[in-house]
C-alpha cells in the first residue's frame, strides 16, 4: 500500500457553498475508497475562487491582509472536507480519524514574485474598473478573454511549517487535510512567522509537502484524464507516461498553458526529480483508483 498526497483541484470544490457541498461529498467518497484499500492519504485543496471572494467581501467592511483571507478559506473548506470525509469513511465501514491542520507555508521575502505579481484572484471586472484600479496602483491583467482580474504575488514555497504535526498524524495512519489553498504564506522574522500579501500555488505547495513527507505518490487531480501535447490542435496526443527529460522538453516547447497545466507539470517534476521510487499522477478525480493501478492518467516517474 502507498503513502499518497492528493491535491484536489477546483473542480472538486465547486464555485459556491451549495456546489461545494455536492462536490466535496463526491470527492470524499472517492478518497474514502482509497483509504479502505489501505493507503495512507494526505489531502490538500485549492481555494481559487473562494479566497478572492472572501477578500473582496471582507474588504468592503474591514481592510484585512490577503494572508488572513487565505486562512479563512483554508478553514471553512477544510471544515466541510473533514465532515464529508468522516461521513464517507463511516459509510465504507472504515474507522480512521480525520485530522485537520491549519497550515502555514514559509516563502522567501526576497522572492521575485513580490515585485512581479502574476496570480489572478477574485471575480472578473470590466475594462473601466480595471483601469481605475491600475490608477490606484493595483495590478490587474486580462484573463483569457474573460475579463480583467486583480493579480497578486505567488512566491515559491520553501517549507511546510506545520510538518511535524502532519507527520505525527500520518504515522498514526490518520487521514489528514492540510495546506489548503497552498497554505497561509508566511516569512520568518526575529519575532516568528509573519503573514505576507501573497497566495501560493496549491500544486507547488502540494509537491513540496509530498517531498518533505517522503510519500510514494503525488496525485494532482484536475479536469482532464491525461496530460496532452499539442492540446486543441489536430496533432493533439494524450500521454500515459512522461519521463523527466521528456517533461522538461515539452515545457520548453510550450505545450502547457501557464494558467492551467504548466504549474501541475512543474509540481510533478518538483516531487520526482532527484528522488527514488516516486511517482506523480495527473488525472481526473473519478479516475484516481484506476490511475493508481496504472490503468489511466499520466505518470511522471523518478529516474534516480
Amino acid at each position: 500500500m502507498a503513502k499518497i498526497v492528493i491535491a484536489l483541484g477546483g473542480n472538486a470544490l465547486g464555485n459556491d457553498l451549495k456546489e461545494q457541498d455536492s462536490a466535496l461529498t463526491h470527492s470524499a467518497q472517492i478518497i474514502a475508497s482509497l483509504v479502505k484499500d489501505g493507503h495512507d492519504v494526505i489531502i490538500t485543496h485549492g481555494n481559487g475562487p473562494q479566497v478572492g471572494k472572501i477578500h473582496q467581501v471582507m474588504n468592503t467592511q474591514l481592510e484585512i491582509p490577503l494572508h488572513v483571507s487565505v486562512a479563512m478559506s483554508q478553514g471553512y473548506i477544510g471544515f466541510d472536507l473533514v465532515r464529508k470525509l468522516e461521513h464517507a469513511l463511516h459509510l465504507e465501514g472504515v474507522h480512521v480519524p480525520v485530522d485537520y491542520v491549519l497550515t502555514m507555508v514559509e516563502v522567501d521575502p526576497h522572492d521575485k514574485a513580490f515585485s512581479h505579481p502574476t496570480k489572478p484572484i477574485g471575480g472578473f471586472m470590466n475594462e473601466a474598473l480595471a483601469l481605475e484600479l491600475v490608477k490606484q496602483g493595483v495590478p490587474v491583467v486580462e484573463d483569457s478573454g474573460r475579463g480583467y482580474r486583480r493579480v497578486v504575488a505567488s512566491p515559491k514555497p520553501k517549507h511546510i511549517t506545520n510538518l511535524k504535526s502532519i507527520q505525527d498524524a500520518m504515522q498514526k495512519h490518520h487521514v489528514v487535510v492540510c495546506a489548503g489553498g497552498g497554505g497561509i504564506p508566511v516569512v520568518h522574522t526575529p519575532h516568528g512567522y509573519e503573514g505576507v500579501e501573497a497566495v501560493i500555488d496549491k500544486d507547488s505547495a502540494s509537491a513540496l509537502l509530498a517531498k518533505e513527507l517522503d510519500v510514494d505518490v503525488l496525485f494532482i487531480l484536475t479536469a482532464v484524464e491525461k496530460v496532452a501535447v499539442y492540446y486543441g490542435t489536430p496533432k493533439q496526443r494524450w500521454l500515459s507516461t512522461m519521463s523527466i527529460s521528456e517533461t522538461h522538453q515539452f515545457i520548453k516547447e510550450g505545450h502547457f498553458a501557464p494558467g492551467s497545466m504548466l504549474p501541475k507539470v512543474e509540481a510533478a517534476l518538483t516531487f520526482v526529480s532527484g528522488a527514488k521510487n516516486k511517482t506523480t499522477i495527473i488525472t481526473l478525480l473519478d479516475k484516481a483508483s484506476e490511475a493508481l493501478k496504472g490503468e489511466t492518467g499520466t505518470r511522471i516517474v523518478s529516474e534516480v
